[in-house]
């Protein structure tokens, strides 16, 4: 064999499994056919939240006893150091420093055991798919040319005029903030009711109000019948009659699983949301898959995971992937987070509003719309979502306490620090505790 190990696909989740069979001490290689580090690194989480910072700490400091204004050649600057200008070279370092061979070009499995890279072929014992996912272009935007997918307006050179947006996940979300606070106009169209359609529907209401808050132009619950281009502009009519114009019109409406060629010859039959894996991640004998090819949750840190999983199978620590507790985080400006299943018997809800870190945090804070909900099955925590600042790291607790089925007594005894936004923690579980002792049926009494 050449290797014990290749792993196709050089993103952060083929990246992290490929450190850990090479710190394991294997002869490991990855495969990719565009820059090292993969979307995340370039074209989707970093520059995505590099763009947002200027503006949530321009926001922040207009909300507090400051004045700021953003400059956005410099926020585009930035965005370009973070991405290393886009060169790879940094990764390539990394890669060589830990001992593994970057082979460059498309992979394609050529058999088992078997990879072939732009026509040459290589041998392991083991080859991990982790060739990610690509944006979903919708029908009625295919045949408009120019349109921009996260590639293209997380690398924008300068902020649109005015920017179309079909789709308010978490890409139509988060560009929209991000291009309405370094100067542009957007507006944005979702066929749901809400944004974020995924998450619950008080969760997506309470993030649209702070998306109009900011000025941008929602369209929800209405559908996209077509698009053109009109002169410089692009046009979206939607299935109310409206039209909305811009200069840049940005198809974010989902990603689906890019599949690796040769799939076949392996054994593999691939399914409409992608490879099917079992609970080891074993996607035939030898082979294995991580991040959005699986098409469990196309989700960078749950990518990152399987990585971990697949790296410890193959390292003789067997290991199984637990879904159980997936957190959910929207960087916009309060964030938006969310983990655990949305519907339970018991729930309770508290506005960030009421906790003393917020009145500390900004002058406004009696408007703010932020809030946690934590949902119970009467014993534990089951799930829990929140509108807030660094709302993805406070939820944090809630993450742990889902995946390791803290009893409620427990996480009522933890003592949170003051002041904190944790401390919502407190007010939420005494709800939620009242609540449970509310409706549980009485005990019966033991036979006499």
């Amino acid at each position: 064999m050449d290797y014990d190990v290749i792993v196709i696909g050089a993103g952060a989740p083929g990246e992290h499994c490929a450190g850990e069979l090479a710190d394991g001490g294997l002869r490991v290689a990855v495969v990719e056919r565009d820059l090292a580090g993969g979307d995340c690194s370039y074209w989707a989480c970093i520059p995505s939240k590099t763009l947002l910072r200027p503006g949530e700490a321009v926001h922040d400091a207009n909300e507090a006893a400051a004045t700021a204004q953003v400059d956005a050649q410099a926020a585009l600057a930035w965005r370009d150091f973070m991405v290393s200008d886009y060169s790879d070279a940094g990764q390539v370092r990394w890669l060589a420093g830990e001992g593994i061979d970057l082979l460059r070009g498309t992979g394609k499995l050529a058999g088992p055991g078997v990879v072939e890279v732009d026509g040459t072929r290589y041998t392991a014992e083991h080859v991990v798919l982790a060739t990610g996912s690509d944006p979903v272009i919708p029908p009625v935007l295919r045949d408009v040319p120019g349109v921009w997918t996260n590639r293209e307006v997380t690398g924008m050179k300068a902020v649109p005029k005015r920017l179309v947006i079909l789709g308010g996940g978490p890409v139509g979300a988060e560009m929209a903030q991000a291009v309405r606070r370094l100067g542009g106009e957007v507006a944005l169209a979702e066929g749901d009711s809400h944004v974020l359609a995924r998450e619950p529907k008080p969760l997506g209401d309470a993030l649209g109000e702070v998306l109009r808050g900011d000025g941008i132009d929602l369209h929800l619950g209405v559908h996209a019948t077509a698009a053109r281009r009109d002169g410089q502009d692009y046009v979206l009519t939607l299935g109310d009659g409206a039209e909305l114009r811009g200069d840049y019109l940005l198809a974010a409406t989902g990603r689906r699983p890019r599949l690796p060629d040769g799939l076949d010859t392996v054994g593999i039959t691939a399914r409409e949301h992608g490879i099917p894996v079992d609970s080891h991640l074993v996607a035939a004998a030898g082979v294995w898959a991580i991040g959005d090819v699986t098409g469990i949750r196309l989700l960078t840190h749950v990518g990152k995971y399987q990585g971990e999983v697949v790296a410890a199978n193959i390292l003789g620590d067997p290991r199984e992937a637990n879904y159980e507790a997936i957190p959910d985080v929207v960087y916009t400006d309060p964030q938006a987070a969310a983990v655990g299943s949305f519907e339970a018997p018991f729930s309770a809800t508290v506005p960030v509003s009421e906790v003393a870190k917020t009145a500390t945090y900004t002058r406004a804070y009696a408007q703010s719309n932020g809030f946690l909900t934590v949902l119970s099955d009467g014993q534990r925590l089951t799930g829990a979502y929140a509108l807030g600042p660094e709302a993805g790291e406070w939820l944090q607790q809630a993450t742990l306490a889902i995946r390791a089925q803290v009893p409620i007594a427990v996480l009522r005894d933890v003592i949170q620090p003051f002041p904190t936004f944790s401390e919502i923690y407190v007010a939420a579980l005494k709800a939620l505790h009242n609540q449970i002792a509310g409706k549980r049926e009485p005990a019966e009494a033991e036979p006499s």
